[in-house]
């Protein structure tokens, strides 16, 4: 789910914060990918005609493989190195949330079963995107065909959003890419959506920088985060009655969830029986992380039989077309990425600069200036 109405709210009060890119600028980024969520888009956008989701001769669902081989190739072909970042085991908090996920896709299962029945393609199509869940099988299928594209990829002990977002603050990684709006909530500098959407959808990335997104809404860290806990997120209720103008104008107003508590009135907006607010707030704060550094991270050259072996004759994939996009893989593997002009140039804040600017003219002996107009042309 990530954060409610995060996105509008940065729009609305700091949409300089927000800039919209063609995936071709990327070229030379190494970027962390959020992968539940991106086999996720591929389980509900790669489908057959009938709208149910893709599936090989033996019934085994292969939507989230195509979705993997395929966009990750389009990355490399753009000079993108993608680095994977897998869910590890789900926060303790997170459990109630979970349960009404699987409270909705059994209703969702129920519904399109009905749906079947009927020769409804409309809701077949609705109520089976519905159901989809991200399984160990799928993740596992996902690490073991990257690893023969030669792409790295990480298990997070926890969440992948806050994996990705410490990547990019430690500077793996230029950005992490994710729908999931959260991952500003957890620090990421710069989050990067709609990175992994299909060509067809023409859809541009969407690159929001964090810091911006602080000055826009004059907050600070922790209070960012106390915003996002009002807004709605995984790991706890929220305050009824309390939408997102109000959540951000009594976060500018009294700085902290407590002292908004204690001015508020309860009645008009009771506070959920037990909640965990200051929890949420520390995972957020302190999410359980692993430390990488940059010659940590290592993309290799793919190894074409093992692709084949697995997409072809395992899954069912036709030959052709899986080594001809695999050689345009090795090929891609092969050319070194140029690296980017911005990466040879040191950024010097502008007030060094006029210091430096200054000294330079001091040290310089002053020279007479030659007086304008006397000079005769000859005729």
């Amino acid at each position: 789910m990530g954060i409610r109405s995060l996105s509008k709210v940065i729009g609305d009060h700091s949409p300089d914060s927000t800039k919209d890119n063609d995936i071709k600028n990327y070229f030379g980024r190494k970027v962390a990918i959020d992968a539940s969520m991106c086999i996720y888009q591929f389980l509900i956008a790669v489908r057959q005609t009938d709208g149910l989701q893709l599936t090989n001769d033996n019934g085994e669902i292969t939507s989230h493989l195509m979705g993997t081989f395929y966009r990750t190739i389009r990355m490399c072909e753009n000079g993108i190195k993608p680095l994977y970042v897998f869910d590890g085991k789900p926060p303790t908090m997170k459990s109630g949330e979970l349960a009404k996920r699987l409270e909705r896709r059994e209703e969702a299962q129920k519904n399109m079963e009905k749906a079947i029945e009927e020769g409804n393609v409309e809701d077949i199509e609705k109520f089976s995107r519905r159901t989809v869940k991200v399984t160990k099988e799928h993740n596992a299928e996902c690490q073991r065909l990257l690893k023969a594209m030669g792409i790295p990829y990480i298990c997070a002990p926890c969440e992948a959003e806050a994996q990705c977002a410490e990547l990019c603050k430690s500077n793996v990684v230029y950005g992490a890419c994710s729908e999931d709006m959260d991952t500003l909530t957890f620090g990421s500098p710069v989050l990067l959506r709609h990175m992994t959407f299909s060509e067809a959808r023409k859809m541009p990335i969407s690159e929001i920088h964090y810091d911006n997104v602080l000055q826009g809404l004059e907050m600070d860290r922790s209070q960012f985060i106390d915003l996002c806990i009002l807004l709605g997120c995984d790991y706890c209720e929220t305050i009824q009655g309390i939408g997102p103008k109000r959540a951000v104008a009594l976060i500018q107003q009294y700085k902290n969830i407590e002292t908004i508590l204690q001015h508020i009135d309860t009645k008009k907006y009771p506070i959920p029986e037990d909640w965990q607010y200051k929890e949420a707030r520390e995972l957020f704060t302190n999410p359980e992380v692993d430390k990488y550094s940059p010659s940590d991270i290592k993309w290799e050259k793919p190894n074409e039989e093992e692709i084949v072996k697995f997409l072809v004759y395992e899954k069912g994939f036709n030959e052709d077309r899986v080594r001809k996009a695999t050689q345009k893989l090795i090929k891609l593997s092969g050319v070194a990425t140029q690296g980017r002009l911005d990466s040879f140039f040191k950024t010097i804040p502008s007030n060094k600069l006029t210091t430096k600017r200054k000294a330079t003219e001091k040290a310089q002996p002053k020279t007479k200036k030659a007086k304008r107009g006397g000079f005769k042309p000859r005729r």
